[in-house]
């Protein structure tokens, strides 16, 4: 599932589908009675609000297998009007889907109205399927309530295009490219020479300076606020040098300049404007969607900087849901480790169940995409080395203001000192 700058994008689409298995057969018993409307046996239609594709078409199919009697429709909304139209629903009590998806920079914004959803640890969930990290941001600040189960979680690499590296004279071995790139000092050196030494003066570095500092701000030990709850992104040194690292990098040539998760970025794969890509595991759809006109290759190593988290999502169930526990098992089913597992290995959404990554299929699988890359190995150990921040209601909206900021660097139409500037006179507008 993809992000926004720190947290899970898609390509945002506003579209709503019905996902129910059309083919399979619903009939509930042969007596012809109809069932009572709180009978296990009713036909229910549940409805899934999500900001972007989970992929979770086929899995419906299956859900539907099981229980002929419920169809399940989704709907999708842009990210920022999703966000806000479950604010707005949770407070005029009616209006939610079933189940609602919160994104990873969003979840602590409903800490607040955690009794406005149903507490999955009444109905039997246990917390140690995920990391304190993952449900602590999820559940009521004393502890006594879970309010999102954990999807995936964005376990962090570097996608890079070996031909272009082979014809700038860089390792393409991606044991040799982790060993060249261990921190972000040595991936901005390295961009240099690719710019230097590359025949190919149309491709660059990287894809946008965003997504760099997405990856980077996600791996300081705080990112935007603190402990307590307080907005620090202004004074924490890790975010700006983060931003002027990127920003540096920038004004060097490094950047395609392309804004991510827009139709520009899918030409800039197309047409391999860029060598490298920060991605988290949710990315890899872009890479499957986009393949390079050329016939050029990606590949997979370590991320700079060791391990890291860039974005996840959750699933919830608002009290005003008319089938309650049906939404909740639908829920609890498809964040549990079999639909987890069978998530990355067919969509690429890295589990946030913290069991399987050390399952044997999900830590030695390979992906073709990326050159039979042990993708399952380098996402398992981005995780395990994750060092969690603190999160805060709008860490989302904190995250896209700095990614606006470098755009307008990239676009030439502020000084990195001014786009820094104007960052944080936005950000102090947005709230705690």
């Amino acid at each position: 599932m993809r992000e926004t700058l720190t947290g899970r994008t898609t390509r945002l689409t506003a579209v709503g589908a019905t996902l129910a298995g059309a083919l399979l057969v619903t009939a509930c018993g042969g007596s012809g009675a109809k069932p009572a409307a709180d009978s296990p046996d009713a036909k229910i239609t549940l409805t899934v609000n999500l900001f972007s594709d989970f992929g979770y078409k086929d899995l419906y199919a299956q859900y539907h297998q099981l229980h002929p009697n419920i169809t399940i429709k989704e709907n999708r909304a842009d990210m920022g009007a999703h966000h806000q139209n479950l604010h707005a629903h949770l407070v005029a009590g009616s209006g939610t889907a079933d189940i609602e998806a919160v994104e990873i920079g969003q979840i602590a914004g409903f800490q607040g109205q955690a009794g406005k959803f149903v507490n999955f640890l009444d109905h039997g969930v246990d917390k140690s399927q995920w990391v304190p990290s993952k449900t602590k941001p999820a559940g009521s600040k004393d502890g006594s309530s879970l309010y999102g189960l954990g999807t995936d979680m964005g376990g962090m690499a570097l996608c890079y295009r070996s031909d272009l590296f082979k014809k700038a004279g860089l390792p393409t071995d991606r044991d040799q490219v982790s060993a060249l790139l261990t921190d972000w000092n040595a991936y901005f050196a390295a961009g240099r020479q690719f710019l230097a030494k590359s025949p190919d003066k149309k491709a660059k570095w990287f894809d946008a300076g965003s997504n760099v500092f997405s990856a980077m701000a996600a791996q300081s030990p705080q990112g935007f606020y603190d402990e307590s709850g307080k907005v620090i992104a202004d004074s924490n040194p890790a975010v700006k040098q983060a931003f002027d690292q990127v920003a540096g990098a920038v004004k060097d040539g490094e950047s395609a300049g392309v804004a991510a998760f827009t139709p520009a970025w899918d030409t800039g794969f197309q047409k391999s404007q860029f060598a490298t890509v920060t991605c988290p595991a949710w990315m890899s759809y872009e890479f499957k969607a986009n393949p390079p006109a050329d016939g050029g290759t990606w590949d997979m190593a370590r991320i700079p900087g060791g391990g890291g988290n860039w974005g996840g999502s959750y699933l919830t169930v608002p009290t005003q849901s008319k089938h309650t526990a049906a939404a909740v098992e639908l829920a609890k089913w498809l964040s549990a480790p079999a639909q987890e597992a069978w998530l990355f290995k067919n969509k690429g959404y890295f589990p946030s169940d913290q069991a399987l990554w050390s399952q044997p299929d999900i830590a030695s699988f390979t992906d073709p995409l990326f050159n039979n890359a042990p993708t399952g190995k380098i996402f398992s150990e981005s995780a395990k080395a994750l060092n969690p921040q603190p999160l805060g209601a709008h860490g989302g909206d904190i995250g896209n203001v700095f990614g606006n900021g470098l755009v307008s660097v990239e676009q030439g139409k502020a000084t990195p000192d001014k786009a820094w500037k104007n960052s944080l006179a936005e950000i102090a507008n947005i709230g705690g």
